[in-house]
């Protein structure tokens, strides 16, 4: 089976680097992806992502706000307790590989 996601799209803002401690690298954002639908003029999906190592560390310093990228990667799942106990679900995009755009170029 495969596991593939493609996005072009924005950062919703400046991508912040932090380090696990176990020193590693990661990076989470939001990425505004363009609607391809005639209907839905100037509406965007709002795509939860995260990177880790040099992936991370390239993004936050090359892909700020705005900034038109392409995101290669896996969509994951995962699953986590809360500080009330509740349970909470996430999916969102590992970030793989990233190409920057060249900011006048559409997706």
């Amino acid at each position: 089976m495969t596991n593939i996601a493609v996005l072009i799209g924005r950062p919703t803002k400046d991508i912040e680097l932090r380090t696990t401690q176990s020193g590693i690298s990661v990076a989470s954002f939001t990425l505004a992806v363009d609607k391809d639908s005639s209907k839905q003029k100037d509406e965007a999906d709002f795509v939860p992502c995260v990177a880790w190592n040099r992936t991370a560390e390239i993004l936050s310093q090359y892909a700020g706000k705005g900034r038109l990228i392409c995101v290669e990667g896996r969509i994951q799942t995962r699953n986590y307790d809360n500080k009330e106990g509740q349970r909470v679900y996430a999916t969102e995009v590992v970030a793989e590989r990233v190409k920057l755009l060249p900011s006048g170029q559409k997706a």
